[in-house]
């Protein structure tokens, strides 16, 4: 099995976004860090605005970003 075929649910976005914004997701991750206290949807706006993302690609970010920060 590839690396694309294991991952699931967001996170199968990943080699996709590393690929066309060439940053790791730990850049974009970051990024978000910045955004706390913002909701889902604004948070997925301003990477569309700020950054050009995709919003398929914005909203996997946010989704795996906000489910990590839950668990911490």
């Amino acid at each position: 099995m590839t690396q694309e075929q294991q991952l699931k649910g967001p996170a199968s976005y990943f080699p996709s976004i590393e690929k066309n914004y060439g940053q790791p997701i730990s850049h974009w991750m970051t990024i978000l860090d910045g955004m706390k206290g913002k909701k889902h949807m604004e948070m997925v706006a301003a990477l569309k605005a700020e950054h050009k993302m995709g919003h398929g690609h914005a909203n996997a970010l946010v989704a795996c970003h906000r489910a990590q920060s839950e668990k911490a």
